[in-house]
């Protein structure tokens, strides 16, 4: 028994002496605008967005806060940063004038994806203006898609602010939800619903009760893929499988 309590007392004390060498490093290692943004994503990913504060990266860079404001200007700024580099990482495939629909989908699923794996930093993106680089590159592929499926030009530029807005908004809607759920399954208000919308006096809602099941119908992001391609339906583009001017394309 005694042998086993000095073995645990010098494994604490290696433990102790790692976390306190791992400080001293952190303390060494310089402070950059990337490794700020690095540990403002972590601190999203793990607590959410609500968590991100300048003081809390500082603590999580075992500094002041008045050290960050050599990077980053403040808060607001540190938001469109962490647009910018979650915006940095979609992939903008060359446009196809046959795909540009599918393009298009896949495309916002992407940015949909990254910006769920950071519980609400999509409310960020709905309050950053579209002057980073990063962010302005994905303005510049979307658009280059749709320009490519014969969109015309104007109805391109208000689609992308549509589907931005749309996007962060869906995101931020299943973070709130996330944060709420009992379970790891954010979309287990179907249930709730349907027993809510079952509760009803048939007489005042006739159709909500006729058409409960379609009301919570659906599965993972189908919603997203429903609202997304509905209005991508709607901008009078090239259908796939044609060339310019609406003749069948061949294949060759």
């Amino acid at each position: 028994m005694g042998v086993e309590r000095k073995v645990e007392r010098r494994i604490d004390r290696m433990r102790t002496n790692a976390d306190r060498w791992e400080h001293r490093l952190d303390k060494k290692r310089p402070i950059s605008r990337e490794r700020i943004i690095d540990e403002a994503l972590k601190i999203v990913a793990a607590e959410g967005f609500d968590a991100l504060t300048m003081r809390r990266v500082a603590a999580a860079i075992n500094t002041g806060p008045a050290s960050l404001y050599a990077h980053v200007q403040d808060k607001a700024h540190l938001d469109e940063l962490l647009i910018g580099r979650l915006c940095s990482a979609v992939t903008i495939p060359v446009p196809d004038s046959n795909r540009w629909q599918q393009q298009m989908l896949d495309f916002v699923s992407d940015l949909r994806d990254r910006y769920l794996a950071y519980p609400g930093l999509s409310r960020a993106g709905l309050a950053v203006v579209p002057t980073n680089l990063e962010t302005l590159r994905i303005s510049e592929g979307l658009l280059a898609i749709l320009i490519a499926g014969d969109v015309p030009p104007q109805r391109a530029a208000w689609a992308i602010d549509t589907l931005a807005l749309y996007v962060a908004a869906y995101c931020l809607e299943v973070s709130l939800w996330m944060g709420d759920a009992t379970t790891d399954d954010p979309w287990e208000f179907e249930t709730d619903f349907r027993a809510a919308f079952d509760a009803l006096p048939a007489d005042e809602f006739p159709m909500t009760k006729k058409y409960a099941s379609e009301l919570v119908a659906g599965e993972g992001h189908d919603r997203f893929d429903f609202a997304v391609t509905t209005l991508l339906s709607g901008l009078g583009g090239r259908p796939a499988g044609t060339k310019p001017g609406g003749s069948t394309a061949v294949a060759t």
